[in-house]
């Protein structure tokens, strides 16, 4: 079941869209607040640097005060700016958009892209944002019903020549037109996240091309996988027929008292943001020695990319051992590009 990748790897840049400074260590931790001009210049310099993928979490609400760049339409002017770089969301929320009009989006900005779109989906639309936006409250198994039903008229919306009218339980067209069709035949690359209960995961295994995990250990990624396979076995399919990847978050420096001085300043900003402060990195920071304490708890180092260049490099491999080909980075000292071009420079050579 796990396998060795052997392909070589990709590495994606997580733009940070919101801030969430301070001793949660989640995503953007070391921004105080959101710059939308600073997020995009980051994204065009991870094209330059040789970075494959940019990656936009899709959430109306996020971050310190709420503030978060759209999704979509940031992806979408990103598309604009850069030529080369593939482009995807993390992951983009069914319940926000109709299907219909999703794949329609899509479709257009592949496009526009030259076919560089990843189409990752997620049900979506959980926590506070549904409620203050107005969506509906649905149960699980009616948000996986929708979210299956929407996906398969995504999908012939896209691969269908002629006017589509669907039937379905939840969603309808009648004479629907999705041309131009996407830019990638017979459609861009689906990726769905996750192992959740039984029918999630067989949506998983009947649509996509791509699986995704949020931060894992090495082990517990490898827990996701036997899941993952046992829902792949009842399909029919194979393991290896998946793109895998995994989100994962970056604290990388020169040495290790860089490092350690790097997680002893975010610990130090006041928390703004829903995530909960990171109480065992946080109590390390506060009781030990930072001139010579420069190894983090495992608790954090194990759920990370943590340390110098050959270190980082060390980790990622234990993660290909498992067949994970695509990483999407989060690079925790951000504003600071400092991290992305050092990974760039040093980490990326060594694995490819």
């Amino acid at each position: 079941m796990p396998m060795t990748s052997y392909l070589s790897p990709q590495f994606g840049f997580c733009v940070p869209v919101f801030a969430h400074p301070g001793p949660s260590f989640f995503r953007a931790p070391a921004w105080t607040a959101l710059d939308p001009a600073a997020a995009v210049e980051a994204a065009l310099l991870a094209e330059e640097l040789g970075y494959d993928s940019l990656w936009i979490a899709d959430h109306l609400i996020h971050g310190r005060d709420g503030a978060i760049l759209e999704g979509w339409s940031t992806l979408a002017f990103l598309a604009g700016r850069t030529r080369r770089i593939r482009l995807g969301t993390i992951h983009l929320a069914h319940l926000f958009r109709s299907p219909a009009l999703t794949a329609k989006m899509a479709a257009t900005l592949d496009t526009l892209s030259d076919g560089r779109l990843i189409f990752f989906y997620d049900v979506g639309g959980l926590g506070p944002e549904a409620n203050a936006y107005g969506y509906p409250a649905l149960s699980w198994p009616e948000r996986i019903a929708r979210f299956d039903e929407a996906l398969g008229l995504i999908r012939q919306l896209w691969t269908t020549k002629e006017p589509l009218s669907f039937l379905g339980k939840y969603y309808q067209t009648d004479r629907a037109i999705c041309r131009p069709a996407p830019r990638q035949q017979p459609m861009p690359p689906i990726w769905l996240g996750e192992v959740r209960e039984d029918p999630w995961s067989d949506v998983v295994c009947k649509h996509a091309t791509g699986w995704n995990s949020t931060p894992a250990t090495v082990n517990g990624y490898r827990e996701k996988l036997t899941r993952l396979d046992a829902a792949v076995r009842r399909a029919g399919r194979d393991l290896a027929s998946f793109e895998q990847s995994l989100e994962i978050e970056v604290l990388i420096a020169p040495d290790r008292a860089s490092v350690r001085a790097l997680a002893d300043r975010i610990a130090a900003l006041p928390a703004a943001g829903p995530a909960k402060p990171r109480t065992d990195l946080v109590d390390f920071l506060q009781q030990s020695d930072p001139r010579c304490d420069w190894r983090l708890p495992g608790s954090f180092e194990d759920r990370a990319l943590v340390g110098t260049p050959d270190e980082v490099v060390d980790r990622i491999r234990e993660y290909q051992a498992l067949g994970v080909r695509h990483f999407m980075l989060w690079f925790l000292d951000f504003p600071s590009t400092t991290g992305l071009k050092l990974f760039a420079e040093k980490v990326m050579p060594a694995l490819r």
